[in-house]
């Protein structure tokens, strides 16, 4: 197995620690600079992350040019995760979406929770803390060294007939982007898919309620809300092999009703984890924005719900008025495209 580890610039005592217990036991060849990057197709490669004050990596972002340049296949085949470290608490969160988003569309993969971030004083494992009741270092430890484990064991499995769920709160009338997932769905076979229109007054919002509590009604099939939610959204989903957003860009963001869904995930994750769930998204953009987008995804349901990330996960476009979609210059080759890799990356 061929594992590099890309690690660009001065790098702190305490990234230097996350990177020997994440790769304990396994040989690395070290990408320190732009310079002479070896082939990156089909490998296993960690990002480890030092950011400067202000959230910053000068030459991690000179390899990803240098990358970039060869094409959108420079990654293909290859599983990614990343290790970043932060002198404050601000950065470590935009700055992996950053990179995620960047190394996908070059083709690389990544597992569910596939970032481990370490802030000032360690503040952001506080939470473990009150569960494992050992020293904030040993956590960061701990955690680096299991998800190293199943990082170089992760083998995605494809399924014979995968059931494919996807979810939107558009309107069927004018929607570009339901428009662009139908043109899609078109070039799907052999495969279970269900459509599921999150519509107004089915959908609250996240109460925030104790994990004690979430975990009660997680443990009930159920949460404090009820509803819509619990009845239909949350078992097809926990059904479901892979999940396709279909996204609208509304400033900048990911809608209301689709924001709540995935808040409201938080009582079935309570209750079981999504590694072996896939997800891609539909975005369209009235002007531009649909990396914004992107990345919320990205950071909401890859690195914070465990969602498998596939290459190229997301396939997006440019359409303001009502049906003009179906004008973007090589939008139909683009969908068949995208419902190929939709196939190949979870159809057996």
């Amino acid at each position: 197995m061929n594992v590099y580890l890309i690690m660009p610039g001065e790098i702190s005592k305490e990234l230097t620690e996350m990177v020997k217990f994440f790769t304990k036991d396994v040989d690395t060849i070290i990408i320190k600079d732009s310079d002479n990057i070896p082939n990156l197709q089909n490998k296993k490669i960690i990002f480890a992350v030092q950011l400067n004050n202000i959230g910053w990596n000068i030459k991690l972002f000179e390899i990803l040019t240098k990358l970039y340049e060869r094409g959108t296949n420079a990654l293909k085949g290859s599983s990614g995760f990343i290790l970043i470290h932060s002198p404050l608490e601000f950065y470590t969160k935009s700055m992996a979406q950053n990179i995620i988003f960047i190394a996908n569309q070059m083709g690389c993969r990544f597992p569910g929770h596939p970032v481990i971030e370490c802030i000032e004083d360690l503040k952001n494992f506080r939470t473990w803390e009150k569960k494992l009741k050992i020293p904030l270092k040993n956590i960061c430890n701990k955690l680096c060294e299991k998800f190293g484990k199943t990082f170089f064991q992760d083998n995605p499995k494809l399924i014979k007939k995968p059931k494919i769920l996807a979810l939107h709160a558009s309107s069927y009338e004018t929607s570009n982007t339901l428009t662009l997932w139908r043109m899609i769905r078109r070039h799907i076979y052999d495969c279970e898919i269900r459509e599921f229109h999150v519509e107004n007054g089915t959908i609250v919002d996240c109460k925030g309620c104790s994990y004690k509590t979430c975990k009660h009604y997680s443990k009930r099939n159920s949460c404090f809300y009820g509803g819509a939610v619990v009845k239909e959204i949350l078992p097809s989903i926990e059904r479901a092999d892979a999940v396709v957003w279909i996204c609208p860009n509304y400033n900048d963001a990911i809608s209301a009703k689709i924001m709540a869904v995935i808040n409201r995930m938080t009582v079935l994750y309570r209750k079981t984890k999504f590694y072996n769930k896939t997800m891609f998204g539909v975005i369209v953009s009235g002007n531009s924005g649909s990396d914004s987008v992107a990345k919320q995804l990205i950071g909401a349901l890859n690195i914070n719900k465990s969602f498998r990330l596939p290459p190229y996960f997301a396939v997006t476009a440019i359409a303001n008025d009502p049906g003009e979609i179906i004008k973007v210059k090589g939008i139909e080759e683009k969908s068949k495209k995208f419902a190929e890799n939709i196939m190949r990356e979870i159809k057996a």
